[in-house]
């Protein structure tokens, strides 16, 4: 089986690759968002000020994100480190105690807490899922541990409800870390509402964005969101009555600016309005892969999803017993085919040198290790269509039965 208009030569040996045209671009800059960078600095204009902050875009775009959630608070910082970063200290942890901290995330996650002077304590993954569950929470409790940062992995939500439970049992406070999965869903409730509070980067390749960078914190708590409005700003008390901006006495503690402009919500704004669509959309794709290697391939087999998924990427698992390369080889070689992906997903926390010291212990996260280990990630957005699916399935066809081993 296969794609008639390739050569059985691989592309990284000459041959002619399945997909001799880029995958298509997200563009997530359209129309909709240059019409809202446009009106934003038209306002500006006709107010006769330059645009700032904390003004009147940021405003619609934090209460759009809230209608979106339910209910609750939100503020826009500068980077979804700065969302994980303030989310962490708006808690208030006890210094040198441990936090959890899922093993599959992105250095802001445990830079945010060893900034916070709190010491990550590494969870492992549930078999074969780029996620933590309860019992992988459960294990790793212990007596110095006051805080978590759970991470909904690859767009994908995690069991966050069971898990926030088992934390308030042990008074233990919880950041969902919902960077790579805005939208996305966990027993029919979005991810963000169930812990104490939430970060979310809005920087370009995520599912709804502000621009290059940006972030939010969302809670449903009213003090630990404002504990989280005056980390983002210089403890700035900004929701006490005649607050005076401009006279640092009346500032709360130390803290540094990490607030977004107006022109970033504003994008943020247009964004967030065809969140859903870009979500079905990278859904549709998704299924479509999904059935195809299901029903086709004898290697490659598809990661999972369900219809509350927020897809981010998407994991193919390899059945390395059943080449004669290596997974990595496999992955490399589909990228010549000109299939957009990540051969080696290197956010495995535990192999990373420099974190090591900061650590609680020596934990290895073997599962986290063993499902990276037997995955490639599919790049994917919005755009990204039948066509799109066709050809990936046709790139891994072509590419397995290369290196299936003969006795397949």
């Amino acid at each position: 089986m296969g794609d008639s208009r390739t050569s059985e030569k691989l592309a990284i040996h000459g041959g002619r690759p399945v997909r001799p045209d880029p995958m298509p671009p997200r563009c997530a800059l359209g129309d909709a968002e240059v019409r809202m960078v446009e009106q934003s600095m038209a306002y500006y204009r006709n107010q006769g000020a330059d645009p700032g902050y904390q003004g009147h875009f940021e405003e619609e775009y934090t209460r759009a994100f809230v209608s979106m959630m339910g209910d609750g608070y939100a503020d826009a910082v500068a980077t979804g480190t700065a969302a994980v970063f303030v989310a962490v200290a708006a808690l208030g942890l006890p210094k040198n105690s441990e936090v959890l901290v899922s093993p599959i995330t992105d250095p802001g996650t445990l830079s945010a807490i060893i900034l916070n002077g709190l010491t990550p304590r590494l969870l492992d993954s549930k078999p074969g899922s780029y996620n933590v569950g309860p019992e992988q929470f459960k294990a790793r409790l212990g007596p110095n541990v006051t805080g978590a940062v759970i991470v909904h992995s690859i767009g994908q939500a995690c069991e966050i409800e069971v898990i926030v439970e088992m934390a308030r049992a042990h008074g233990i406070k919880v950041v969902e870390d919902c960077s790579q999965s805005h939208g996305a869903r966990h027993n029919g409730r979005p991810v963000g509402t169930f812990a104490d509070i939430a970060a979310f980067s809005t920087m370009y390749r995520k599912a709804h964005i502000t621009g290059a960078s940006g972030g939010l914190i969302y809670s449903r708590d009213e003090d630990l969101f404002h504990a989280g409005l005056a980390h983002a700003d210089r403890g700035k008390p900004r929701w006490r009555p005649g607050f005076d901006d401009r006279n640092p006495s009346e500032f709360l503690f130390p803290a540094l600016n990490l607030h977004t402009d107006e022109i970033s919500c504003a994008i943020g704004l247009a964004s967030l309005g065809r969140l859903e669509d870009t979500i079905k959309r990278r859904l549709a794709f998704v299924k479509e892969v999904s059935e195809r290697l299901a029903r086709e391939s004898e290697v490659c087999r598809p990661y999972g999803y369900s219809l509350e998924d927020s897809p981010f990427i998407y994991p193919i698992l390899v059945e390395t017993d059943r080449i004669r390369c290596s997974k990595v080889e496999f992955a490399k070689a589909l990228l010549g085919e000109g299939i957009g992906l990540n051969p080696h997903y290197q956010y495995v926390v535990a192999d990373w040198p420099w974190v090591k010291p900061h650590l609680a212990d020596s934990f290895d996260t073997t599962n986290a290790r063993d499902i990276r280990d037997r995955s490639f990630n599919l790049y994917l957005n919005e755009s990204y269509g039948s066509r799109e699916a066709a050809d990936v399935t046709a790139a891994i066809l072509k590419v397995e039965r290369h290196y299936r081993r003969s006795s397949d």
